[in-house]
């Protein structure tokens, strides 16, 4: 990830995406007497903060005497996340109210490791499996399904049993200290390993029994609107973007003392980098629009902006994402339902039905583009579009992929004419393809036709004559690698279109 500046990153973790308007506040003057104006939202809903490597035992001192303890940016603990900030915004909960979140997270009696998702089933803004244990609210109440991602082999393991939610504290610490303990490995299929972690805790750390899991149904992706003044009942709620990922720590003081002032007590951060304010009274609404004005804020950005992701504190791929809207909005493409995840780095755990990834080339940088076979991003089941991709073919290759998205739902919705998915050059879901080496832990493929440049292996090189390859985004080795066939993979003419 290319740093903008070398400066010192600290994370201020704000468990569940919930912060108290006080104790940002108090974050907030301990930036500013180190000298920072703007701090920045991650996509674990954490706080970034990017000062003077002079001054950054000085901050680190400043929020450890407010209580509000910061780390250098590594993600060494990284941030709970959890889906609050759209209850009784996006959706209306059943049993999974601010009271749960806040019991749960106030019995964490330690920092995790691991990466932790607290979610919804009944809502899509915040993703379900981009954590190490995701928790994922189960019909019963008080009750969660676990999904357990691997840390080194990658994988989802379905925990067999439902989870309480007072254990789900205890049964994570569990977990992470048996995952990142070297005694027993977790390597190999996930299956396997999970079946080999869950006999483990069974033993280790006995629970009190609860129901089997039954199978989760994943929502349709709909990804709602989250910016500017909207009503939920009697109050307001009001959500912030910024085109730039900067806020400046002038205007989160004003949002702070007024939220104090008209009695809110906390804000939420979100995955996509944005601030959501909830609870705001009718009357209050005009103090509000003249904190906006003040800072010259604009609240109403264009769907087709909010739809990304883009890795935390990567300028290049912040430019990208504005290369790419500026192309889909002047081609006026239709992106509804979709989402983006533009990834620079291996493991970033970021969130998209489509993804862009780079990829190493003998000049400059190429990219590969991937989307989940549903096009659901909480789907984990990735399908390879293109791979070789020059930047500027990226636009016309995202706007084919939005048309076969349309495509393949109007296939599913009624008979849909032949020429329809050939006029626009794509094949129709189910073409045959030919089987492709792909890294089982990150999905990667190698294509003899393009080769490995950035290994030195010259295309036209099968994969037979490589034991000793390794995956250039995880370095997985050659056996983990499998046979895998593309349902969606373009024709071989396909590639010498012009875009």
């Amino acid at each position: 990830m290319t740093a903008a500046s070398p400066l010192s990153i600290v994370a201020v973790n704000l468990p569940g995406g919930i912060v108290p308007a006080g104790d940002l506040l108090a974050v907030l003057t301990a930036a500013e007497a180190a000298g920072i104006d703007h701090v920045q939202f991650g996509h674990r809903q954490q706080l970034l903060l990017a000062v003077e490597p002079s001054r950054r035992w000085t901050l680190l001192q400043a929020l450890a005497a407010v209580g509000v303890p910061g780390e250098p940016y590594k993600e060494a603990h990284p941030n709970i996340m959890s889906s609050y900030v759209g209850e009784d915004v996006f959706y209306n909960a059943t049993w999974l109210r601010e009271g749960v979140y806040k019991d749960i997270l106030d019995l964490f009696d330690y920092q995790p490791q691991l990466k932790i998702n607290l979610v919804d089933s009944r809502q899509t803004f915040v993703p379900f499996f981009t954590g190490h244990l995701n928790f994922i609210a189960a019909e019963t109440s008080n009750h969660w399904h676990l999904y357990v991602r691997f840390p080194r082999a990658g994988g989802l393991y379905t925990w067999p049993q439902l989870v309480y939610s007072e254990d789900v504290p205890i049964l994570s610490a569990a977990i992470e200290q048996a995952l990142l303990s070297t005694a027993i490995d977790y390597d190999g299929a996930p299956a396997t390993a999970g079946a080999r972690l869950f006999a483990h805790i069974s033993a280790t750390q006995p629970l009190a029994p609860t129901a089997e899991a039954s199978p989760l149904l994943v929502p349709t992706f709909t990804l709602p609107y989250y910016e500017g003044f909207n009503r939920s009942g009697q109050q307001l709620w009001l959500g912030i973007y910024r085109r730039n990922e900067q806020f400046a720590v002038a205007f989160l003081q004003d949002v702070c003392r007024l939220c104090l002032h008209t009695r809110i007590g906390q804000l939420c951060t979100t995955p996509w980098k944005s601030l959501v304010i909830k609870g705001i009274a009718l009357p209050d609404r005009a103090q509000w629009d003249t904190v906006l004005q003040r800072h010259r804020l604009n609240v109403r950005h264009a769907a087709n902006e909010l739809n990304w992701q883009v890795e935390d504190r990567c300028p290049d791929g912040l430019a990208l994402k504005h290369e790419l809207v500026r192309y889909l909005n002047e081609e006026d493409v239709r992106t509804y339902q979709l989402c983006f995840a533009i990834k620079t780095q291996p493991q970033t755990g970021l969130f998209g039905s489509i993804i862009i990834r780079t990829q190493a080339a003998r000049v400059g940088t190429q990219y590969e583009i991937l989307h989940t076979r549903d096009f659901n991003p909480n789907s984990r089941d990735f399908v390879l579009f293109r791979q070789q991709v020059r930047r500027d073919q990226l636009g016309w290759y995202l706007a084919e992929l939005c048309h076969q998205f349309y495509a393949q739902r109007d296939a599913t919705a009624a008979p849909a004419p032949e020429q329809s998915a050939a006029s626009h050059n794509l094949p129709l879901p189910g073409a045959a393809s030919t089987p492709l080496p792909r890294c089982r832990r990150c999905l990667t493929v190698y294509d003899q036709s393009y080769g490995d440049a950035g290994q030195g292996i010259a295309p036209g090189t099968p994969w037979a004559s490589l034991p000793s390859y390794h995956c250039p985004t995880c370095e997985a080795p050659a056996t983990e690698f499998e046979q895998w066939h593309d349902p969606a993979a373009l024709p071989e003419d396909a590639s010498i279109m012009s875009p």
